[in-house]
């Protein structure tokens, strides 16, 4: 992993002052939401979440699907896919089909006004209808039982991805559809053997985007990346609650040695203060004021004002 990850990356990060543009991909925004702080440490300061290896299957199924649909898009013809639903399209013929296909170098991008920052996202696939009207199309795989569907609170993520596409085809004077499709593959394991061959039912599930969010979300996510001070932490982030129990586990392993003589010390205390450990310990008034923090970190005891005795919380045997 260490070949593919940097824990104090350089390159790509936020300046206000830099003349240069800065890129703000479609995953990036969904960070974004998902947890201010993990954004900001990534984009700002360069600690970034260790990345997970790469789905390669799912890689593959988009790679043979865009072979499949660009046969079509080449002559000008509806997919079988696209007719079994009774969709009125084919896939885009347009010269910059491949940039916005290329997420990490290229896109489809917008600059947003008074800022250098450009925003991008790379799409699996365009369609578009007779009048004109583009269809952005999404590419999805997996391999599970009985039908898929966008019914899961994580495939809210999918939705967001559709919606930010959306955004900036219209933001570059497209027409487009509120109705975006996902081509989604489900393995099939019904099969008796597996024989060298992994087959997949195709469902194409349409979804009506909302893109109303967007921008309002980028220029929140702007004003964090402007921002000097580390924003908080997202309600439901997974990194941010590992950290903390490093942390808690990191303080606990800090801790005086006295620390669980002082635990049994204010179990039969109705309030503590540091002159009563430093007494009872026969240790400095500093050491004393060090180990009654300790236990207020640990929720043992009430918060300090000054030099008031301190509340003993309920202590568990």
């Amino acid at each position: 992993m260490s070949d593919y990850y940097s824990a104090n990356r350089k390159r790509n990060l936020y300046d206000k002052n830099s003349k240069e543009l800065f890129r703000l991909s479609r995953g990036r925004i969904d960070d974004f939401l998902t947890c201010p702080r993990c954004f900001y440490l990534d984009r700002k300061l360069g600690v970034a979440q260790p990345p997970g290896f790469p789905f390669s299957l799912n890689s593959a199924v988009d790679k043979l699907l865009k072979k499949e649909f660009d046969i079509h898009r080449a002559d000008g013809t509806t997919h079988p896919l696209m007719k079994k639903y009774g969709l009125d399209a084919v896939p885009m013929n347009h010269e910059k089909i491949e940039e916005w296909r290329d997420s990490m170098r290229r896109g489809i991008t917008f600059p947003i006004d008074h800022t250098n920052v450009l925003v991008t996202g790379g799409v699996d696939d365009i369609w578009i209808r007779s009048n004109g009207e583009l269809i952005i199309v999404d590419y999805k795989a997996t391999a599970k039982d009985g039908e898929v569907s966008l019914d899961a609170e994580w495939q809210d993520g999918y939705k967001r991805q559709m919606e930010v596409y959306q955004w900036l085809f219209r933001k570059n004077g497209f027409d487009v559809s509120k109705t975006g499709y996902f081509v989604y593959c489900n393995g099939n394991t019904n099969k008796q053997a597996f024989n060298g061959k992994l087959e997949f039912d195709i469902k194409l599930i349409p979804y009506n985007g909302d893109d109303s969010w967007v921008e309002e979300t980028i220029l929140k996510a702007i004003e964090c990346l402007k921002s000097d001070s580390l924003p908080e932490c997202g309600d439901d982030c997974d990194f941010c609650k590992y950290w903390e129990a490093v942390n808690n586990a990191k303080g606990m392993l800090d801790r005086d040695e006295l620390y669980q003589t002082a635990v049994n010390l204010i179990k039969n205390q109705k309030t503590i203060t540091a002159a009563l450990i430093q007494g009872k310990l026969n240790v400095g008034y500093a050491r004393a004021a060090r180990i009654l923090d300790e236990l207020e970190n640990a929720g043992l005891v009430g918060k300090g004002f000054g030099g008031q005795a301190r509340e003993v919380l309920e202590i568990q045997s």
